[in-house]
């Protein structure tokens, strides 16, 4: 299993440039999963619905199971937020996972750079970040820069740029 990671400011468009690279890699024939942070309370079940009384009444965890998919909800009740290494051990057995977000922890990312946002690049000070997806040119980087728009390219990129899954987890607990 291999991690690399999408990083940029709100407004970059990191979770619209991962809807049109994921049908591009799994065309190429790789099993894919993604790991979202949020930085906000979020709800995957709705009030009305069993599972979410399930876990209104307190239960710690909630799993649903259906012919087509199944959901794990684990309530922290107040414990501390799972860290990157934690949540990356709960996935299963994929060929690339890609993590939107953490933009502050130690695993390749690709930067997500759309001038309009009007935040400073996350490299140079991110040496984690391998290359650049901007939508301008950016001829001082130093490192690989790619159009946006160009997803055949950013695919390229990430597959390139993936590390290990043991290797990721070590740097995540050394830092």
């Amino acid at each position: 299993m291999r991690i690399i990671g999408l990083a940029g400011w709100s407004g970059s468009g990191k979770t619209t440039l991962l809807t049109k690279v994921i049908p591009r890699l799994v065309a190429r024939g790789l099993k894919v999963s993604t790991l979202k942070h949020a930085h906000h309370a979020f709800d995957i079940d709705q009030p009305g619905k069993d599972s979410h009384s399930h876990r209104m009444a307190g239960a710690t965890e909630v799993l649903v199971g259906s012919a087509n998919r199944w959901a794990l909800v684990h309530e922290l009740r107040g414990a501390a937020e799972p860290t990157l290494a934690a949540l990356l051990r709960k996935l299963g057995l994929v060929d690339l996972v890609l993590v939107e977000g953490y933009k502050r922890e130690p695993h390749p990312k690709l930067e997500v750079y759309r001038a309009a946002v009007g935040k400073p690049l996350l490299h140079p000070d991110d040496r984690a970040i391998v290359a650049i997806a901007s939508d301008v040119p950016l001829p001082a980087a130093g490192i690989p820069v790619v159009d946006l728009d160009d997803v055949e390219r950013v695919a390229d990129l990430l597959v390139r740029h993936a590390a290990d899954l043991d290797a990721v987890l070590a740097d995540l607990v050394r830092a």
